[in-house]
């Protein structure tokens, strides 16, 4: 994974409330196990219509919105257990995902592919949803370490919680078996005391 410390970015505020993941990413296009190109049908039925021309009102297709920052509504990813609607999410190029409540496998499945859910209060969700629809260059940072979420040029910043461990891979760029590679000297030293 790629390492995660500090983002800087403009967000695309996607005010819709209870997305799921047939909405993300939907179940037709799962035939794929490679974690590639699957960005290209996020959102797919919201992006495009039937005959596959571009919807212009959806706001992934406005061009005034920009970055690596999705601020979406309540409960984010909700529905299936699909590990292919963060692949999706990541592929389309975000790092981040705002909302005031995520779905725990969901929630899961992204700290697992490096992407960062970031959860806040419904009021703050509001402020940056707001700021971001009438002023689409405002810039916000992100800072896992600190955890916190900014406006920059702003007093507005609000903490969030994440799993230390996975707060730890974030940072360092492991998943799984990187984190337990890294380990190794120490986990010989703790075997090598037992006594069988």
């Amino acid at each position: 994974m790629e390492k995660f410390t500090t983002l800087n970015s403009t967000a695309i505020p996607l005010d819709i409330a209870n997305v799921d993941t047939d909405q993300i990413i939907p179940a037709r296009f799962l035939k794929a196990t490679d974690r590639k190109g699957f960005g290209d049908n996020v959102f797919r039925d919201w992006r495009f219509y039937n005959d596959g021309s571009v919807n212009s009102d959806f706001v992934l297709n406005n061009p005034k919105y920009s970055g690596r920052i999705l601020i979406a509504g309540d409960n984010f990813g909700c529905g299936s257990s699909r590990e292919h609607a963060a692949w999706a999410i990541t592929d389309f190029g975000f790092k981040v995902v705002v909302s005031s409540f995520f779905a725990d496998i969901f929630k899961g499945n992204a700290l697992n592919n490096g992407l960062l859910p970031v959860q806040v209060s419904e009021e703050f969700l509001k402020t940056l949803l707001d700021l971001v629809e009438n002023n689409p260059e405002t810039e916000l940072e992100v800072h896992l370490e600190n955890q916190t979420i900014s406006v920059k040029n702003s007093e507005l910043s609000e903490t969030f919680d994440i799993d230390a461990y996975k707060k730890t891979c974030m940072i360092n760029g492991y998943d799984d078996i990187d984190y337990l590679v890294n380990n190794k000297k120490i986990i010989e030293a703790f075997e090598a005391q037992k006594t069988y």
